[in-house]
């Protein structure tokens, strides 16, 4: 028998799209913004670290990061954002969403300009400085994660949640663009102010000392979307779900959301108190997995495999690149130029396949639903990855670089198109409310897994045994990622609590099927 819904849930699950709903993606969406610009810059300016610090004295040879620095600078801040998935989660769920929200943006504003900021008397201890801030900055990102979708999905109403949690998401293709254009200006304006002597009359001259505040600029842009959304986000009430179901106050959850909705609404504290005996199961109880287990090891898989892929792809975006022929050779370019052009590729694949990929996602979820979505992205990542891998020989030969741009662009666009954006929607939609933060922190920790597996050995693979076999393993990866798809459900068209089983009285509860 279901219980009775406070009429301040109905209210949100039948709420038309209001003002407040987009001000709440704003807000939330600023902060995956700046999660992806400081994530992706860092692919940026990798080859500007080498040649400024790695390059011996008197060699005719821009130096390189070692791929252990390589894999510490790019890999630090993922360890740090999975750590603050696990961490934020939980105490999201423990304090409320509010409360920790307004901690996540404070540690992405300081440890931005803190990165960029990083000092040492030689290349160690540059590297050190930035490693340390960048994990601590990870670990903000990482909370902002479960805090941003949690509140997402309990803001919106029932017919277009799927969409209004995908377009916060959406945001990273906006920042990864960002973090190329702001590379593209800062280098421009370098290079025209401190132009590097010719390569090939003076090798050793090619990297100008100005070129050091080049990728301390980048790091530090981080800050500023995140510093503009901090007290619009103190702003937000916490959410209705949270106060009714969890922390038990009926009455604030309907002075809250009153104010939201701009109605008036009943407290109802009869209905809240106590809570149902047999709906009471605790985390990892035998309840949760009998309900929940086959849930949670569908989100955690998917988005395991789904960052295996998807950030070695865009970690590495600038060898690949090389490897085919549309960058030159690191001897060909000052360092304020391989800057430019790097950053100059990475925003046209964002403009032409992430951005638009993310946003296809935005329009359609609530139309074909997350399961569709998720398991068309995952089955075209899997072909056009294989299309590239198996002939790769044939896209280094000479005028096929078009080619293979098109196709690389297109696992990007059907990643986003796919399981990147719905792997992030359905966590914060299947769990129960005093699980819904937690759930979604473990999911996401788990790609954040995956983004580290992808992210350090790409950079072994590669080395040891080629692109071409290392592109044939992510193809495999993206494949099982088609298989574990079927554990997940669809929530299109369910209230959160019809979801999650929360409407439903004591033991009558039932574990919910796929619904395809």
């Amino acid at each position: 028998m279901a219980k009775e819904q406070l009429k301040v849930l109905n209210a949100l699950d039948s709420a038309k799209t209001q003002w407040y709903h987009f001000t709440a993606i704003i807000i939330a969406g600023m902060g995956f913004f700046t999660d992806a610009y400081d994530l992706f810059c860092i692919s940026i300016v990798t080859s500007l670290l080498g040649r400024l610090y790695y390059t011996v004295p008197g060699s005719s040879t821009p130096g390189t990061l070692p791929s252990n620095v390589t894999s510490a600078v790019t890999g630090v801040a993922l360890s740090g954002t999975l750590a603050g998935q696990i961490f934020f989660g939980w105490l999201g769920d423990k304090m409320g969403r509010k409360r920790v929200y307004g901690v996540t943006l404070m540690l992405m504003i300081f440890c931005s300009i803190a990165s960029g900021l990083s000092f040492g008397k030689e290349a160690k201890g540059v590297i050190a400085t930035l490693c340390f801030f960048r994990f601590w900055l990870g670990f903000g990102i990482g909370g902002d994660y479960p805090l941003s979708a949690t509140i997402m999905s309990e803001y919106a109403n029932k017919k277009t949640r799927g969409a209004f949690i995908a377009a916060v998401f959406a945001m990273q293709g906006f920042g990864i663009l960002a973090g190329g254009a702001v590379s593209i200006i800062v280098s421009a304006a370098f290079k025209a102010a401190y132009p590097a002597p010719a390569y090939d009359v003076n090798p050793s001259l090619s990297t100008v000392p100005q070129a050091d505040y080049v990728w301390r600029i980048i790091l530090m842009f981080g800050a500023v979307p995140a510093a503009l959304t901090y007290y619009w986000r103190m702003k937000m009430p916490e959410t209705a779900r949270y106060t009714a179901l969890v922390a038990k106050n009926a009455q604030q959850a309907a002075a809250d959301m009153s104010k939201v909705l701009r109605v008036d609404l009943e407290a109802e504290p009869e209905k809240v108190e106590p809570r149902e005996q047999g709906n009471d199961f605790g985390l990892f109880s035998k309840q949760f997995v009998q309900r929940h287990g086959l849930h949670l090891l569908g989100t955690t898989t998917t988005w395991f495999l789904l960052d295996i892929a998807f950030y070695s792809q865009n970690l590495f975006q600038k060898d690949i690149y090389t490897s085919i022929g549309w960058l030159p050779a690191a001897e060909k370019m000052s360092a304020i130029e391989e800057v430019y052009r790097i950053g100059r590729a990475q925003s046209l694949i964002a403009l032409c396949a992430t951005v638009p990929g993310y946003w296809f996602t935005v329009a359609l979820i609530d139309k074909m639903g997350r399961f569709a979505i998720q398991l068309m992205g995952f089955f075209f990542m899997t072909v056009f990855m294989f299309a590239l891998a198996i002939p790769y020989n044939h896209w280094k030969s000479p005028g096929n670089s078009t080619g293979f741009l098109i196709m690389y662009s297109l696992t990007f666009f059907f990643a986003n198109f796919g399981p990147n954006a719905t792997t992030f929607v359905v966590p914060a939609e299947i769990f129960p409310a005093r699980f819904r933060s937690t759930c979604h922190g473990i999911s996401a920790a788990a790609g954040k897994a995956g983004s580290l597996l992808g992210t350090f050995g790409f950079v072994y693979a590669v080395d040891g045994i080629g692109i071409k076999k290392t592109m044939m393993i992510l193809g495999a990866t993206n494949c099982l990622g088609v298989v574990f798809t079927f554990l997940v459900p669809e929530a299109k068209g369910l209230s959160l609590e019809e979801i999650s089983g929360e409407d439903e009285e004591g033991d009558a509860a039932e574990v919910r099927t796929v619904t395809v």
